[in-house]
């Protein structure tokens, strides 16, 4: 008869959160209804990003383990092991999900109820013992919020911190049914002992946002059911025995918040969408083309050397895009006119700067015979054996012995399969084979102060870097600079149409950012100046397209005379955006002091093509961010103020990176911070 009851109370329960849960289903079906008619309505107002309101449901509590002491007072002859229970979930809340966005936060803070009765068990005596308990906490639920496919449906976790404001149990011993004229024992109300004040568990959930009211209006409301499973990890209400309470909670939450209006009357245009009126109304396109720079800007340019020279697949010989001089040319070669000796293999943006590189080994054996006491070692890394990569080394060692007259007993070599950092993160798929190409190389290392740059030390460090001279084509300042903004927000991504007066087109793009620079010439091409019509055309999150024009008139850069720059280049490693300590002792105790009064500092960053575009628009950013935060601390220290800073991002942007992509190397110097210093004029 007992056992009956117990079935019968599970199934009580049961048949409650099934109607809940029906409940739940209809009314959820009846306001989604409701909210397709109201959504056909075009809207006047974006939805909000800030959601305020309260929740509320039910805890379906379920008890495990075991409980027998009830306080100092109370330990009942048998323990209960299981039970359910039903208790209310009541708390205010606060979201933010910016609209179309994947991504946001909600926190809730409020009533938890995890009250319940376990089932009934027999005494040594043979007597029925129930026990029912009414353990309550105010709990904090922060958690964050994820959107899969940007619509109403979303799904939230994180961790929840439970304060106990209640821990009232009832325990009642019955009557032996043995014998039928005994009376049961009366009912023994009082507090739990040795309850823990605070739980830290977890909760996952899902729900659904359906709108209650139009887009028409400023204030909108929603109502949101959804479900969230709150496992027994940290659940234990007391420090003592083994009792702990797995929580499904059922519920619903009403929220409001408040839009943004969109631009135009929404009545009168029935065929534009949400996302258009929204980003019409938030997007800003502006432009700013500089007046001519009269002046021939002669830039100082301190280039870093790669400690690296890279072999092709299946080769062990040194490529034929490096310099190898004969060894009656080692007289005539000097690091001060190294375009004398170019490489025949250059074109292009890489024909200027990648002459010092690919000089690299005339460079180092030039050095070191210049300084004698001088060592070096050699380490090849080749993906085949720890064989070839010797082999590779020993090419290079070869080549400084035999044409440069160095001692070989001062240049060691070591063969690895993987160099010591490699390009590529662990598990990566994409663009394997570019990756393996920039990992198949020669890596010089020398623990020689006198090789190396200033103030560096270990074998690691980089070779002393070499100066160029030379007119720089086009600096950063006769750029074009074209402004969206508000539209990181609103875009997925933007393009632009520029068109002459003859009505020619040329396109630019896609980008991910607000800001974006060109240069005059990729515009105007050979032709001094123009008139523009330029249009931004840019891509919702949702799909849909927004359209803004300008004009512009343009003046090409031409040269002048009588400035001179300095630009210096922090080497980057693949996907790192932090500078490390060894270019950071060169920032702040090299480049930094050279800046002179009133200067203007340019940083632009770059990235090589492996990856993703979007990511690497990001990482060239960072790495510009970087560099600046360095030098602007630098200067604060000195008390200096003077300076004026402009930082770009540019990631992997074909017409803008500093040198092709053709070769490893090439994309190895693409991973770079340049820093143009340019006087006050």
């Amino acid at each position: 008869m007992k056992n009956k009851n117990i079935i019968t109370k599970r199934n009580d329960i049961l048949l409650a959160s099934d109607k809940l849960l029906k409940g739940l289903m209809t009314g959820t079906l009846i306001i989604t209804t409701l909210s397709s008619t109201l959504k056909a309505q075009e809207p006047a107002y974006t939805k909000p990003s800030w959601w305020f309101g309260a929740a509320a449901g039910a805890n379906f509590n379920f008890y495990r383990g075991s409980t027998q002491k009830l306080n100092k007072d109370l330990t009942i002859p048998s323990a209960f092991h299981s039970g359910n229970g039903v208790g209310l979930y009541l708390a205010p809340l606060v979201e933010y999900h910016k609209p179309e966005s994947m991504f946001g936060a909600m926190f809730q803070a409020g009533y938890d109820g995890r009250s319940g009765k376990f089932k009934e068990i027999k005494t040594p005596c043979n007597c029925p013992a129930d026990l029912s308990t009414k353990i309550a906490y105010v709990t904090v639920e922060p958690s964050l919020r994820f959107a899969p496919f940007k619509s109403d449906f979303y799904l939230y976790a994180g961790p929840r911190l439970a304060f106990n404001v209640a821990k009232s149990f009832v325990y009642q011993q019955k009557a032996n049914p043995d014998y039928p004229n005994q009376v049961d024992n009366p009912e023994v109300k009082g507090d739990l002992s040795d309850v823990n004040n605070m739980l830290v568990s977890m909760q996952i959930g899902a729900g659904y946002d359906i709108p209650l009211s139009s887009q028409n209006k400023r204030t909108q409301f929603v109502i949101s059911p959804f479900v969230s499973f709150q496992p027994y990890f940290g659940q234990s209400p007391r420090s003592i025995e083994s009792w702990n309470v797995t929580t499904l909670r059922i519920g619903a939450a009403i929220k409001f918040g408040r839009g943004h209006k969109s631009s135009g009357d929404a009545s009168a245009n029935p065929e534009k969408s949400t996302d258009v009126a929204a980003a019409n109304a938030h997007v800003q396109f502006s432009i700013s083309s500089p007046k001519n720079v009269p002046v021939e800007r002669r830039v100082r340019e301190t280039f870093p050397l790669r400690n690296y020279i890279f072999f092709d697949k299946d080769s062990k010989e040194i490529p034929s895009r490096y310099v190898l001089l004969k060894k009656d040319e080692v007289k005539d070669f000097k690091e001060d006119q190294l375009e004398v000796f170019k490489s025949k293999k250059l074109s292009g943006r890489s024909n200027r700067q990648m002459v010092a590189y690919y000089n690299i080994l005339n460079i180092l054996g030039d050095r070191m015979n210049k300084k004698p006491t001088t060592t070096i070692k050699l380490v090849g890394s080749s993906e085949t054996s720890n064989e070839d990569g010797k082999a590779m080394a020993e090419s290079v060692k070869s080549y400084l012995v035999n044409t440069f007259g160095i001692d070989g007993a001062r240049i060691s070599t070591e063969g690895r399969n993987k160099p010591l950092i490699p390009s590529g993160q662990p598990g990566g798929t994409k663009d394997l084979e570019l990756l393996a190409e920039g990992n198949r190389r020669v890596s010089i290392e020398t623990v020689s102060p006198t090789l190396l740059m200033e103030f560096q030390s270990g074998p690691d460090a980089p070779l002393q870097p070499v100066e160029i001279m030379d007119v720089q084509t086009a600096p950063l300042d006769s750029y074009v600079t074209f402004n969206v903004d508000g539209g990181k927000d609103e875009f997925k991504s933007w393009d632009l149409e520029v068109k002459d007066d003859k009505g020619v087109v040329e396109k630019f793009g896609p980008y991910y950012q607000k800001k974006v620079s060109i240069p005059g010439k990729a515009i105007l091409g050979n032709r001094p100046e123009g008139d523009f019509k330029v249009t931004m055309i840019g891509h919702t999150k949702s799909g849909k397209t927004v359209t803004k024009e300008a004009s512009m008139h343009m003046v090409l850069w031409t040269p002048g005379k009588n400035e001179e720059g300095m630009r210096f280049s922090v080497i980057f490693e693949y996907d790192e955006s932090e500078v490390n300590t060894i270019y950071d002792k060169y920032l702040t105790d090299v480049v930094t002091p050279k800046i002179p009064q009133g200067a203007s500092v340019i940083i632009h960053g770059y990235t090589d093509i492996i990856g993703d575009a979007g990511h690497n628009k990001q990482l060239s950013a960072k790495r510009s961010k970087d560099v600046k935060t360095i030098i602007e601390g630098q200067l604060k220290k000195s008390g200096r103020n003077d300076v004026r800073f402009e930082e770009y991002g540019f990631g992997e942007e074909d017409q803008l990176s500093p040198f092709e992509n053709k070769y490893p190397e090439e994309r190895f110097y693409n991973r770079t911070v340049v820093i143009d210093i340019i006087p006050k004029s």
